[in-house]
Formats: structure tokens, C-alpha cells, sequence
């Protein structure tokens, strides 16, 4: 009693405050009761011992030392559970890691960024207003001459059923017309595609530090030769397998007669959708070079990638058999598994 009443009645000079990782709380109205400053860390207090206390105490017997309330309450504020402290401030380090990654990806600093310039938001929206016109001009420009050749496109992309004997039906008048605006339109913006890809780069491209461009021109041929890839294997690949399929099934009960809009609506979307599905290791990379998402993690969960790349095949494909589900979703789980050993090679 006669230790806490003088460390009561004549407080020690040092002023109390908690140290977390990320803010520095100073606590000066706590300065009589705190004669050493409290380190914590996230959330659990790790306290050390505090000297100007002890030091009093080693006036006192051995058996009062022994019993003394404050000499316990130290040594239960000095010795915490060690695995919980431990296992705390390593997960305190990852997460710090991991956000002043994020934040350095969102805020780099202006020693980064080799043209960067003061532009008021006015001057932002007149250069995107003059690009977005810029890509619309070309996807426009494409579509039409698209149109002027949609006769000899629709011969091509009836090629994946005409050795089956499939004829195809205009039901209403104007369904062919429409069908062919609809392959036009397809079809020009997938030529055009590169013109915007172009527009979208010289926009950003400013905002992008010397490291960041280093990865712009891989990304970006990687992410259109995978996008032609996509729509090459689902041309060769996945629509005969599935087109056959229904012309195999209904052979002998009937014959194959199919709507000339509902069969290009079935071809397109396939197409494109496959193509999509192929960005897959392209947004892995993006993930790994902000680095919200580590190859090891990539990889940890594949069990759940089998499931999920399953689940987007029979979204992405039109049609409900599973030959088609299966032959997508094994390129899917491949170019996953691929997309994380890149980012492995990338040190992430």
C-alpha cells in the first residue's frame, strides 16, 4: 500500500501514450497513472515492465515483494501469451505489407511518374470525350464495312454445320436483315477492338509510373492475343462439339431446320464469351502486380477454382450439354493454373 500511495501522490514524469502500428495516440491526461508507455499492437496490449515501480519495490522485504499487487499486475502485463502475440504481429506485418502495397499502387509518388502534369477536370473530360469519339468513329466505320460483306461472314459461320446437312429459315421478313446487322455489328467491334484498346492505353498511359509500363505492353498483347485465341478454339473447338451434338441427338426424329437469327445468336455469344473467359491470367497478373492476391494464395484454393471454373462454363455457354461445359471449363482451370505461375515468375 505504502508503494501504490507513493506512486500515487508523487507521479513519475514520463507521460503515458499507446503506440499502435499505424497512428501515434498521445494519452497526456493518463500521465499520473502510466509511468511507461504501453505498446500495442492491433488490438491486445503488450505491456513492458515498468522500471520506476520495481525499483521502489526492492525496498520492501522478500515476502512483501512476493505478495505486492503491483509486482504481479507487471508480471502479468510483461508476459502475455507468447504464440498469441506472435501470431498477432505477424499477421499486423502482412497486413500493413499489404495495404502499403495497395496505397502505393493508388498513390505513387510524383518521382514515379515521367509525365505527369496538372490538368483541370474540365481538360480530363474534353481528351476522354475526344477518345470515346475517336473509338466510336472506328467501331462505326468497321460495322459498315462489316455490312458491305455480311453475306460472305454469314457463309463462314455456317461453316461449323453445313457438312451436317443443317438448312436454315428466315421466319419473319425481316429476320435475315436483322441477323445481318447483328453479325455486323459483332464483327466490327471486334475489328475496331484495337483502335479502342489504343485510345484507352493513351489515356491512362500518363497516369502510369516507369514500373507500371514496363508491364503495359505485355499485358496488353498478352490480353488480345488470348482474347483471338478464345474466339479461334471456341470456333474450332467448342461449336462443332456443341452444334454436332444437337444435330446427333435429334437425328432420325426429326430434321434439322434451324432459325437463321436464334443459330447466329447461339454462334456469337459463344464466341465472345470465350474469348472473355480466356482474360483470365490477365487479371491474375493485375491482381499479383498490385498485390492484393500472392501466387500462393492463387493456388491454395484451386479445389474451389475447379468448381467455380465449372459453374462458368455452364453460365458462359449457351447451350446445356456438358460436352460443351467440359471442353470450356478444362481451358479455364488450365489458364488459371497458368495465370498463377506467372505471377509466381513475377516474384509475387
Amino acid at each position: 500500500m505504502g508503494s501504490a500511495g507513493a506512486l500515487l501522490s508523487h507521479p513519475p514524469p514520463q507521460l503515458g501514450s499507446i503506440l499502435l502500428r499505424r497512428h501515434h495516440i498521445s494519452l497526456p491526461h493518463l500521465s499520473s497513472y502510466m509511468p511507461e508507455p504501453l505498446h500495442c499492437r492491433r488490438r491486445h496490449l503488450r505491456c513492458s515492465a515498468v522500471e520506476g515501480s520495481s525499483s521502489q519495490d526492492t525496498n520492501l522485504p522478500a515476502s512483501q515483494r512476493e505478495e505486492s499487487p503491483s509486482s504481479s499486475l507487471g508480471a502479468t502485463l510483461q508476459d502475455p501469451l507468447p504464440g498469441r502475440v506472435e501470431n498477432d504481429s505477424f499477421e499486423g506485418v502482412t497486413q500493413e505489407e499489404d495495404q502499403s502495397s495497395l496505397y502505393n499502387f493508388l498513390y505513387p509518388s510524383k518521382e514515379l511518374l515521367p509525365d505527369d502534369k496538372e490538368m483541370s477536370i474540365f481538360d480530363h473530360l474534353e481528351e476522354l470525350r475526344a477518345r470515346i469519339f475517336i473509338s466510336v468513329l472506328a467501331v462505326g466505320a468497321s460495322i459498315i464495312g462489316c455490312f458491305a460483306f455480311s453475306k460472305d461472314i454469314i457463309k463462314i459461320l455456317e461453316a461449323p454445320v453445313s457438312v451436317q446437312g443443317v438448312r436454315f429459315l428466315q421466319l419473319s421478313p425481316g429476320e435475315f436483315f436483322f441477323t445481318t446487322l447483328k453479325v455486323s455489328g459483332y464483327c466490327g467491334l471486334l475489328i475496331g477492338s484495337p483502335i479502342i484498346l489504343y485510345e484507352i492505353i493513351a489515356f491512362v498511359l500518363p497516369g502510369l509510373t516507369k514500373d507500371e509500363r514496363k508491364f503495359l505492353g505485355p499485358i496488353v498483347l498478352g490480353s488480345s492475343v488470348l482474347f483471338y485465341l478464345g474466339i479461334l478454339f471456341s470456333y474450332t473447338v467448342l461449336a462443332p462439339a456443341a452444334l454436332n451434338f444437337f444435330v446427333n441427338y435429334a437425328e432420325g426424329a426429326v430434321e434439322s431446320i434451324w432459325s437463321i437469327d436464334q443459330y447466329f445468336e447461339f454462334v456469337l455469344v459463344l464466341l465472345f464469351s470465350t474469348g472473355l473467359s480466356f482474360q483470365v491470367p490477365v487479371i491474375q497478373l493485375l491482381l499479383g502486380q498490385v498485390g492484393l492476391v500472392s501466387s500462393e494464395q492463387m493456388l491454395s484454393i484451386w479445389r474451389y477454382v475447379v468448381v467455380g471454373a465449372v459453374v462458368a462454363a455452364a453460365v458462359l455457354t449457351p447451350s446445356t450439354d456438358p460436352l460443351t461445359q467440359m471442353l470450356l471449363a478444362g481451358p479455364l482451370l488450365g489458364l488459371y493454373l497458368g495465370g498463377a505461375w506467372m505471377v509466381r515468375l513475377t516474384g509475387r
